[in-house]
């Protein structure tokens, strides 16, 4: 089982000639609103790689419609909470072009407490997995749980902040970050990938560190040893939700023993799959289009 302990927001996502620049008035395309949140979106990817998750999170009562949507796609929403304030949502823009710009706004999100969380993780032992991201409140708690029950933690601190380095980044058993993430983490501006890559080795010596690069790819690194894994070129339509697609598949392969290597390759055929559809969770491929994915591009499916 995996605990993911994650947002669940109400994406707003406007279709837009180009991203907004400041003091432009754009005209959108379309609007559609939509589950999202890092948090759900790594939960349904977990689910739909075939992972048993149950996700840990807050909402506002009027929105239960999301929980229904995660249920659909076989999430257990058992220690959801439910709230009377806002749930957290996001304004997002996506660009003829694929690429998008997203604002956050916390809300229910930012309200779990300890009382949940311990509730939530009592039955939780040492063959479970923890995964967080980085837009609820209580990542110290998180981290405390993780360490008092030996559960493998995975994190993906997006969006990164200053916050992000007041946690013990060491006692992770999986660190996911991107090019931006990974510079605030090692303390440097953004780099190269092997810039980054060997300032992440140096902070990091004995964990799991996966640098994702869009387009260009994931640098594994698996203590001490770094591979570079290709994401296969397609036409992108939305970007929103690959790397959530991406840290779905990925943890899904280690809790089921995959070799890394082999993990990271599947979770990046399974984000290169998700740019190809709009949304954030309705673009999260079944594991069985994934593997068709992979064998039409002659690749062995049962990586």
């Amino acid at each position: 089982m995996i605990f993911n302990i994650g947002s669940i927001n109400i994406d707003y996502v406007y279709r837009v000639p180009h991203l907004v620049a400041p003091g432009e008035t754009l005209a959108s395309h379309n609007l559609s609103k939509v589950l999202g949140g890092k948090g759900a979106n790594q939960s349904v990817a977990l689910a739909q790689a075939g992972a048993e998750v149950s996700h840990v999170g807050r909402i506002s009562s009027t929105d239960t419609w999301a929980l229904q949507e995660m249920n659909a796609f076989g999430v257990n929403t058992q220690f959801v909470e439910t709230s009377e304030d806002p749930s957290g949502h996001a304004i997002i823009q996506v660009d003829d072009a694929g690429e998008n710009s997203i604002v956050l706004f916390g809300g229910a999100n930012q309200q779990l407490t300890r009382t949940q969380l311990d509730a939530a993780l009592s039955a939780a032992t040492s063959n479970d997995w923890l995964l967080i991201q980085n837009e609820c409140n209580g990542l110290e708690d998180v981290f405390a749980l993780a360490a008092a029950k030996q559960c493998p933690l995975a994190f993906n601190p997006a969006p990164m902040s200053s916050d992000v380095l007041k946690h013990p980044l060491s006692q992770t058993h999986c660190l996911i970050l991107n090019e931006i993430e990974a510079a605030g983490v090692v303390g440097e501006a953004v780099s190269s990938p092997d810039a980054l890559v060997k300032a992440l080795l140096e902070k990091f010596p004995n964990a799991m560190v996966a640098l994702t690069l869009g387009a260009d790819g994931v640098r594994l690194i698996d203590h001490g040893a770094v591979t570079n894994i290709a994401t296969p070129s397609v036409q992108s339509v939305d970007s929103t939700g690959a790397g959530d697609t991406f840290v779905g598949y990925f943890i899904s392969g280690l809790m089921a023993g995959t070799p890394a290597v082999d993990a990271a390759h599947k979770a990046c055929f399974a984000a290169a799959l998700s740019v190809t559809q709009e949304g954030a969770t309705p673009s999260i491929p079944a594991e069985g289009d994934v593997l068709t994915f992979m064998s039409a591009r002659g690749v062995e499916p049962s990586l």
